[in-house]
């Protein structure tokens, strides 16, 4: 190749557009106009951006989609993944690699700890974080509470159980909860984590420690739970969250145990926090269990594509992009030190809580939407789950099937 060529071909390359295919399940209310920020920040900078939207199933339908691509050699540059799937992405060599942009932009230093880890896979950032959300969250309706005789949100399951039977004998359902496996779940943890505390938690549901699972402690959890089952209105089954958060909201149920997504609903309905609803940490001792949306950067050809990655990587924990996009989905954001003078008092809450738990070793990953453990063991413990709320299954049967199940996952 003759030298003007090369310098023809090597100005070409520099002048390359970054580009990114994102493929994501942000299709609806908030989320929807979330992405559309991402987007306008990303070509703001210069990049073109292919949307590859794809909607339903919570992310399972996205998932069958990436798979089908990878396999095809047509992998996207970017894709919405949860923790525990960027692990087995990485694992089969699908990732790529960040540590350029996040050592020059200090991510180590601008993550909470446990999430920059969930980022790595050894050693190594694959992945980006956009948000946190909270799954240990308590959703109030403060006229109702207000006659049981109360005007707080309950700070442990002893008292909740007691307001519980307050509201019951008035005529009102003292918790709203759609029976989804994943919502029962996200009410598991939470016992979990109210009757356990943090460390107990980590064992039993991140470290499937066996004398955790086997423990008078996690016994106690499913005891909770069965009473809990009698605090459900008998229509639960079935039923979306958002319609159980609307029973909070319009009186006929007291109390919703839920992520931060919650939040939303209140707000669309323009409901103002701290009046209108109440929003509260369940009961713990200083934990925080988190959820995050992240994108990991796919091995792709081409020195536009891994610009758009880098700069996109760049743009996502920018503090720019981490206020508006937050503002929008109702989490609170991933890079630490964001100014929050514009976020509510939820999400202020929220994030005071979150710094507290990185002090106390409580900033923990949920197991109800996918962040703790792979599919096979988290599919585990939310069948023992289901399968327990919704029978006449003693204590001790579900512990007994909780063990074996995991055992039968891990094979």
């Amino acid at each position: 190749m003759c030298t003007s060529t090369f310098i023809a071909l090597a100005s070409v390359a520099a002048q390359a557009q970054p580009t990114v295919e994102v493929l994501h399940y942000w299709t609806s209310g908030g989320e929807a106009k979330a992405a559309a920020a991402l987007k306008k920040d990303f070509e703001a900078h210069g990049g073109k951006w292919i949307d590859s939207p794809v909607a339903g199933g919570g992310g399972s339908a996205a998932m069958t989609v990436l798979r089908s691509r990878v396999l095809s050699g047509d992998a996207p540059t970017a894709v919405q993944l949860k923790s525990p799937a960027i692990m087995e992405w990485a694992d089969q060599g699908a990732l790529a690699n960040l540590d350029d942009v996040a050592q020059k932009e200090k991510w180590d230093d601008i993550l909470p700890k446990r999430l920059s880890t969930l980022m790595k896979y050894d050693g190594h950032y694959v992945a980006v974080p956009v948000n946190i959300h909270r799954t240990d969250m308590i959703w109030a309706n403060p006229d109702v509470l207000a006659k049981a005789g109360t005007s707080e949100v309950p700070s442990n399951w002893d008292d909740f159980n007691k307001l519980a039977k307050t509201l019951q004998a008035q005529g009102v359902i003292p918790l709203a909860l759609g029976g989804q496996p994943w919502q029962e779940a996200i009410l598991f943890e939470n016992v979990v984590l109210g009757i356990g505390g943090t460390e107990f938690y980590q064992k039993a549901l991140i470290d499937l420690d066996e004398d955790a699972l086997k423990s008078d402690t996690m016994k106690k959890v499913f005891d909770q739970m069965r009473v809990l089952r009698g605090f459900v209105d008998a229509d639960f089954s079935g039923r979306d969250w958002n319609l159980a958060t609307a029973m909070v909201m319009n009186g006929k149920a007291a109390m919703q145990v839920m992520g931060d997504w919650a939040k939303g609903e209140f707000m669309a309905a323009g409901k103002v926090p701290g009046k209108d609803f109440l929003c509260s940490a369940s009961p713990s001792n200083h934990g925080y269990l988190f959820n995050t949306d992240s994108f990991a950067m796919f091995h792709v050809d081409g020195a536009d594509k891994v610009e758009g990655q880098n700069l996109l990587a760049s743009l996502i924990l920018g503090q720019k992009f981490q206020e508006t996009f937050n503002l929008l989905k109702g989490s609170i954001p991933a890079r630490l030190g964001v100014p929050m003078d514009k976020f509510d008092t939820c999400a202020l809450q929220s994030e005071k809580d979150m710094q507290a738990s990185q002090e106390s070793d409580g900033f923990l990953p949920s197991v109800g939407v996918d962040m703790a453990l792979p599919g096979n063991l988290t599919g585990a413990i939310v069948d023992t789950v289901t399968a327990h709320f919704n029978s006449e299954m003693s204590s001790q049967q579900a512990i007994d099937m909780l063990i074996q199940s995991l055992d039968l996952a891990k094979e």
